[in-house]
């Protein structure tokens, strides 16, 4: 995983006879606790599960409260939806998450797997290189922009009296471990239906929020057939819509024909025009899946790469959404010596998410529903109980009905793009899993404007440019995302980890 007290945390529960879902749960909640500048306790998770030979999607993400409409939002002041603040919360799933695997395939108990991450809360660690830099770099931007009074045990929590902390400082918080001490002698429970369920209503009652005890108390997680799609060979999975899992499929999709070479730019521009073009119609489209008015299905059909394919011509186009019609963090990887493994992403969203911190607990809660649309005519439009588009996804490829293993880059819309970028780095170019993730990355990010990483030979972004695409080449390499892999081989699991932040490898 993407730091390493987390990943010792998991490897401690295999020692003591964890499997791979105990690992994946341990690292998860350690995450929580080291690297709170991308998830918390108040976060959304999704999970594929490979399990005694068969593959389990889990979708731990949140719904909207009951109580919150486009109409109660613009009397608020608001013509889209803000980023930060008690508007944008949903209804955390990761708790309930972190639970329903371990009850249906983990061999210790919840606050087993929890004990590790409550005793790097209560008895403190250092601050690593990466987590310091995003820390002071989110309070600055927190303190400039949340100023109320609802903000206040944020700062409480994550600043010495108003000071950002920073890599090499020394950091503990007794409010993080009994809130996790109490999440695993309840499994779970208490979050939704007890005690922290109470502070969490209390808090959106003094700060005119909308979750109330039933938005907590009737939540639960889903558990989802993956889809996939064959691409050369293997079978690329994710979790389908409210994910956006499905981008990378639809995009591999339409180069699932093509000869591509490492390094080309002829490859490099398919590779772009295909995100560019799956994105163009998951951005219209996809939403909680109950809400959709297009099947996803077709999305991965041969009819979509049939009207799509003829898209990808040999200069950057801006790409328009088809009318079908007439036609988001950390991730991490676990696996055992019986051969489960899973696929595990959580985050609140945009770094600490909302910028709210339930009093007395730690919990710092997502802002996901930041993503829901407020025209009344677009298929992710905000509606009570409604669950957003999602930015974070997990991976996973299988051969011939086999586990091969689980993948992921974070990053929120990098996601996607990260994962075809990963698939075709391993499948296309043969490269080994390390390699994979230490492969230059591009980032489409809106109508024909391309990041690059300066690790790209300058020609790369000449030759892209004639091509029509304005390229800009990111000399920070921050916005390109952060992965993980474990592949099974003949020979035993083969891992990388990105060393685009502090990534580690823990194994025995």
């Amino acid at each position: 995983t993407s730091e390493g007290l987390a990943a010792q945390a998991g490897l401690e529960i295999l020692k003591k006879g964890g499997n791979a879902i105990d690992a994946a749960v341990a690292t998860a909640a350690a995450l929580t606790v080291v690297e709170p500048t991308s998830n918390g306790i108040g976060s959304d998770c999704f999970s594929l599960v490979y399990f005694n030979n068969q593959l389990y999607g889990l979708n731990g993400s949140g719904y909207s409260s009951q109580n919150i409409s486009i109409e109660k939002v613009k009397a608020r002041g608001f013509e889209k939806m803000p980023s930060t603040g008690i508007i944008p919360v949903t209804v955390p799933g990761t708790p309930k998450g972190w639970a329903s695997l371990i009850e249906r395939f983990g061999k210790l108990s919840l606050l087993e797997c929890l004990q590790p991450a409550i005793n790097l809360a209560r008895n403190g660690f250092i601050i690593s290189e990466t987590v310091g830099y995003y820390y002071e770099r989110a309070i600055k931007a927190y303190s400039h922009r949340n100023k109320g009074e609802e903000f206040n045990h944020f700062f409480k929590v994550f600043t010495k009296n108003g000071v950002a902390y920073k890599a090499g400082d020394f950091f503990k918080s007794e409010y993080h471990a009994s809130t996790l001490e109490d999440i695993g002698k309840t499994n779970s429970d208490s979050f939704y239906k007890g005690d922290i369920a109470n502070k969490i209503v209390s808090f959106m009652k003094k700060h005119n929020g909308f979750i109330d005890h039933d938005d907590l108390a009737s939540f639960d997680v889903e558990w989802v057939e993956p889809i996939s799609v064959h691409y050369k060979g293997y079978d690329v999975c994710e979790i389908p819509p409210n994910g956006q899992g499905i981008t990378a499929l639809m995009a591999l999709n339409l180069l699932r024909d093509e000869h591509l070479i490492e390094g080309d730019i002829i490859t490099l521009h398919k590779q772009i025009e295909a995100v560019k073009i799956a994105f163009s119609d998951t951005l219209k489209y996809v939403t909680d899946a109950k809400f959709m008015t297009l099947n996803p299905n077709f999305l991965l059909s041969n009819e979509y790469i049939s009207l799509r394919k003829k898209d990808i011509t040999d200069k950057a186009v801006k790409h328009d959404p088809i009318d079908y019609k007439k036609s988001g963090t950390v991730y991490l990887a676990t696996a055992d010596n019986d051969g489960n493994m899973v696929s595990f992403i959580q985050s609140n969203y945009m770094g600490f998410g909302s910028g709210i911190v339930i009093d007395d607990t730690g919990v710092s809660i997502q802002n996901r529903g930041h993503t829901f649309s407020l025209d009344e005519s677009h298929a992710n439009k905000l509606e009570p109980r409604k669950r957003t588009y999602h930015t974070i996804i997990p991976g996973f490829l299988m051969k011939d009905n086999v586990a091969v293993g689980p993948f992921g880059v974070m990053g929120g819309f990098m996601q996607p793009q990260g994962h075809l970028q990963v698939v075709m780095n391993l499948i296309d170019f043969k490269m080994n899993p390390q390699s994979a993730l230490d492969a230059p990355r591009f980032r489409w990010d809106e109508g024909l404007k391309v990041g690059l990483e300066n690790s790209f030979d300058i020609y790369v972004a000449q030759q892209l440019r004639e091509k029509g695409h304005h390229i800009n080449i990111d000399l920070t390499s921050g916005g390109f995302g952060r992965g993980q892999i474990i592949l099974q081989t003949d020979s035993g699991y083969v891992c990388g980890t990105e060393t685009r932040c502090d990534g580690f490898i823990a194994y025995y």
